[in-house]
């Protein structure tokens, strides 16, 4: 299964955090799973990180690496198909971050882990 990780997902794996389910973590962690991190939540890592609403140990540009590589997971490229996805999308969901994962999910046929109800209400393949 490619599965692709909403960028909460990604921050409590990374930090060993209980509010990632047992479900999303067994499936993260099963290595006939392809896991992935989109460019989208490294661009929300940054922006929050640099906004003060997300403490990090180390700068984003070393973390978010160093998280995907200790976690074997890997990036997903934003094509031009996903992008222009978004705009199939119903307006379900105002961030513009979750909206952007969700049209890479569909596009890139990936599961997304995700807590997010509103995610998990468009045409997606939800795990939690």
């Amino acid at each position: 299964m490619r599965i692709l990780l909403d960028t909460c997902t990604f921050l409590w794996l990374a930090e060993g955090d209980d509010a990632l389910s047992p479900r999303a973590r067994d499936a993260i962690i099963d290595p006939s799973n392809q896991v992935f991190l989109s460019p989208i939540s490294a661009w929300e890592i940054v922006v929050k990180h640099a906004l003060g609403r997300l403490e990090l140990r180390v700068a984003p540009e070393r973390y978010v690496p160093e998280q995907r590589e200790l976690h074997r997971i890997e990036s997903l490229p934003l094509s031009e198909l996903a992008v222009l996805q978004v705009a199939k999308l119903p307006p379900l969901h105002k961030d513009p971050f979750d909206r952007m994962l969700a049209a890479q999910s569909v596009a890139e046929a990936c599961a997304i882990a995700t807590p997010d109800p509103l995610l998990r209400q468009y045409s997606v393949v939800a795990i939690w």
